[in-house]
């Protein structure tokens, strides 16, 4: 904790949406700050800023623009001084950053794996049922452990989700752990990353800034937890060297040393959009000689490209939603 409190002239504004889980990381950032800089949360003003991605639910996301969605709005209300930080779920922000945008400081990551709900495994959930999932990932990951499954575009925040479940719309349904956990709702039988690698940068929430404010960029580095940004870099940089966007079934964990005990570790997987095709690999700083999280996860991602069949190839290449149809529309044999 810093011993001098930071006593701004005018309450520090933070910019972020409005849905329940973006609300509840915005207090896990304010109570950060106050406890690293023995501040007042009267010192921190919260700015709800809505979104394009918050405005149109009824289709996919990667039809809609992809993930800058989520983004430009904040990255314009810091650019135009309306705000001075904006707090985002990682997984919803673009590899490239906006010009002038930082990513100054990230919170501890909280669970990173994908929780199933509506079923007790991937086993469980009935032959020929209807699955719903906006994610081309979960889609992919789903497809290619079971082919007989139907997937359905499934947008909205968390309650959404869960009710549309609830009202029999699909059989089961998948929500990050994290989400879940900050909103209080103990549902779903959480998925191994053994078996079932997460999103990159999933239950990461970053902190970001003009990249000209030093003042801020100084406060901000003080709650920003090491560790979580190394793991961040690698899956960043390996989503970059791919090519991978929300269009692209891309999974990927990295875990640091204290949790492997052999350096940076990234494991990742690039599969086709209907999931027939997957290739797979892990990549070790210890065993590489790349202490440099940013090289660790470009060189995984040369060597997925490397394996790659054509069919991953071309989505990559096409970076199409293949798998997310309308509801009532099935996978053909």
């Amino acid at each position: 904790m810093n011993n001098t409190p930071f006593t701004p002239q005018k309450p520090l504004r933070l910019g972020t949406r409005g849905s329940p889980l973006a609300l509840a990381q915005a207090r896990m950032a304010e109570a950060a700050l106050v406890a690293a800089h023995g501040t007042s949360v009267a010192d921190i003003a919260t700015i709800v800023v809505q979104t394009q991605g918050d405005r149109i639910q009824d289709r996919p996301l990667a039809e809609i623009g992809g993930k800058a969605l989520w983004t430009k709005e904040l990255d314009r209300a810091l650019m135009d001084g309306e705000v001075d930080f904006a707090v985002h779920s990682m997984k919803d922000v673009e590899t490239t950053l906006a010009p002038g945008i930082a990513l100054a400081a990230v919170l501890p990551r909280a669970d990173p794996r994908d929780r199933l709900v509506g079923a007790e495994s991937l086993a469980a959930i009935p032959h020929g049922a209807t699955v719903g999932t906006s994610s081309p990932r979960r889609a992919a990951q789903l497809l290619n452990r079971r082919p007989d499954l139907s997937v359905i575009s499934f947008r909205g925040n968390v309650q959404t989700r869960l009710r549309q479940l609830e009202e029999g719309k699909v059989a089961a349904t998948f929500l990050a752990a994290a989400g879940l956990d900050r909103l209080g709702i103990a549902a779903g039988v959480p998925l191994d990353p053994e078996t079932w690698l997460p999103a990159a940068s999933q239950a990461i929430v970053g902190i970001t800034c003009r990249a000209d404010d030093a003042p801020m960029l100084a406060l901000l580095a003080a709650i920003n937890d090491t560790d979580t940004m190394q793991c961040l870099l690698a899956e960043r940089a390996l989503l970059r060297g791919l090519g991978g966007s929300c269009h692209t079934a891309v999974a990927a964990q990295a875990r640091t040393e204290a949790q492997t005990a052999n350096g940076l570790r990234l494991d990742a997987e690039l599969l086709s959009p209907d999931g027939r095709d997957c290739v797979a690999g892990s990549i070790l700083s210890a065993d590489s000689g790349m202490d440099d999280p940013d090289a660790l996860g470009a060189a995984l991602a040369r060597r997925l490209l490397e394996q790659a069949t054509p069919a991953i190839l071309r989505s990559l290449e096409q970076a199409t939603p293949a798998i997310l149809r309308s509801p009532g529309q099935t996978r053909q044999p």
